[in-house]
């Protein structure tokens, strides 16, 4: 009986042993984190791109690309509108006039966040559709003082032509109609990328 327990037992202590030294290889071969050069992901060197686009934000009329779609229970009564959020999905266009020659989409939120003056709260992603620039992004975050004349918001990263992307954004009212909210406004956004 001795026998046939160690006989069974030698066996089954080999396959334990085999089983746990595989697990304990396949852990040491995953990680966390390792370093890369950037040419292996295809990264040439860095350039710096101007892009130049007026934003269409419209948020009157039957076919608003503007829309709120939340509020808090004192924005309707905060001469900033503080707690409003309103989801966009704007035309980027090359010129001033709607009808001017499409170059994307503004496509995220804006949220007023301040209490004491017309001041925004904007995360949205330039969707592009023109030339060489077709199907990449710019994602943007950062703050928006409506009046002020011009306005700068940080470019935190991209898709497509603008992977690893960094920069910002001039933002100047081109026109603003107070009655509708319904505006225009320039960008001018300054991107490093590869």
């Amino acid at each position: 009986m001795a026998k046939l327990v160690s006989s069974i037992f030698i066996p089954l202590a080999t396959v334990f042993a085999f089983f746990f030294s595989s697990s304990l290889a396949a852990v040491e071969t995953k990680r966390f984190s390792s370093n890369l050069s950037p040419a292996s992901l295809g990264l040439r060197e860095e350039k710096l791109s101007h892009l130049h686009f007026y934003f269409h934000d419209i948020l009157s009329g039957p076919k608003p690309t503007a829309v709120r779609v939340a509020e808090a229970p004192v924005t309707n009564t905060s001469s900033t509108a503080f707690g409003a959020v309103v989801m966009i999905d704007d035309l980027l266009t090359l010129g001033p006039d709607p009808d001017s020659k499409p170059v994307g989409r503004a496509q995220g939120i804006y949220a007023s966040a301040s209490q004491g003056e017309a001041g925004l709260l904007m995360a949205m992603n330039f969707a592009f559709t023109e030339g060489k620039y077709n199907g990449s992004t710019l994602s943007v975050l950062g703050r928006n003082k409506v009046f002020d004349a011009v306005r700068e918001i940080a470019i935190i990263g991209g898709s497509g032509a603008f992977r690893f992307a960094r920069g910002y954004a001039q933002a100047k009212t081109h026109t603003l109609d107070l009655k509708t909210g319904n505006a225009i406004v320039e960008y001018s956004a300054y991107v490093f990328h590869y």
